[in-house]
């Protein structure tokens, strides 16, 4: 179902939502969190999308603020129902001097006494703690890949970063982390002298697995980056040196990986790229501060030198 209130006020819209979880269309018991999204109005329904799929697996109240210019208004939406998954999704279209006080449109309609996360799914903010929307989150989620300059970027992160923070160019690196820490914990056990990382130009993960593997195994790490006309998306491979020879990890076409190792045949991985909604759900599943997180984006980057000239 879906409800729209043109021309609004942030007490009509709240108004609206207690009228619809009395007649039965929304039921607000059980939202455990409140994710407010702001984003412009080209990637919104993609982030809708992703938040509505994650909501089934943590049921929240979603908070869309999308704003333009003009004469001063707000413009709302309610969605309830097989509209909104799991969740009840405002969205929030604010013009001129209606949206110039983002913080007063969301907290009105916030879940009363549930932790608040807050997510930019495209340009984010300089310093996303103190940000308006990120002054009421316990979390703030921001997304590296989607800046013309990564590097900038990550550099920005760890300037800027606050405890609650997380981006999803790390959340990306899961099953990355997940299959190099498995390999590493089969014998003989050696130690590991070297790292190197290769991966796509646009990719920030590429950086940050780099960053936390020469932190995680205190050895040098060298990353580049690929010939766009050979790579496109994200990791291309990470290779571990030991005495006894390399470990390769390499992903030589979208959603395979290819585990080579000493002595031992060749190993076809599942590894495809996550997906937007796989990223979202996992870092709602705990609200508490990504302390290993916050020591890449702030020590492992300083220490991680520049990246070479790929194959």
């Amino acid at each position: 179902m879906i409800i729209d209130l043109p021309d609004t006020t942030v007490s009509q819209i709240a108004k609206q939502l207690v009228r619809t979880r009395e007649e039965g269309g929304a039921v607000a018991l059980g939202r455990v969190l409140t994710l407010v999204i702001a984003a412009r109005n080209g990637v919104a329904e993609e982030a809708i999308d992703a938040a509505n799929d994650a909501s089934r697996e943590h049921p929240m109240r979603v908070i869309v603020l999308t704003v333009g210019d003009g004469p001063s208004r707000l413009d709302a939406q309610i969605r309830v129902g097989g509209d909104a998954g799991a969740s009840d999704v405002v969205v929030l279209r604010a013009y001129g001097e209606a949206a110039s006080n983002a913080e007063s449109l969301v907290t009105g309609l916030l879940l009363p006494d549930a932790p608040v996360v807050a997510w930019w799914p495209d340009e984010a903010p300089t310093d996303a703690a103190a940000a308006p929307l990120g002054r009421i989150a316990q979390r703030r989620i921001t997304d590296a890949a989607t800046s013309p300059d990564v590097r900038d970027r990550l550099a920005l992160l760890g300037r800027t970063y606050t405890p609650g923070d997380t981006d999803l160019a790390w959340t990306r690196l899961t099953h990355w982390r997940e299959q190099l820490a498995a390999v590493l914990d089969q014998p003989p056990y050696e130690a590991v002298t070297g790292v190197e990382v290769r991966g796509a130009a646009a990719s920030p993960s590429t950086a940050l697995l780099a960053a936390w593997l020469q932190q995680a195994l205190e050895v040098p790490a060298r990353w580049s980056y690929e010939d766009p006309e050979h790579w496109q998306e994200g990791i291309k491979s990470v290779r571990l040196h030991r005495a006894s020879g390399d470990i390769l990890l390499e992903r030589p076409s979208p959603g395979v990986a290819l585990l080579t190792q000493p002595g031992q045949p060749d190993q076809e991985l599942h590894l495809p790229r996550r997906t937007l909604r796989e990223c979202l759900a996992e870092e709602l599943r705990t609200l508490d501060a990504d302390v290993l997180y916050g020591r890449v984006i702030t020590d492992g980057w300083e220490r991680l030198g520049p990246p070479e000239t790929g194959a």
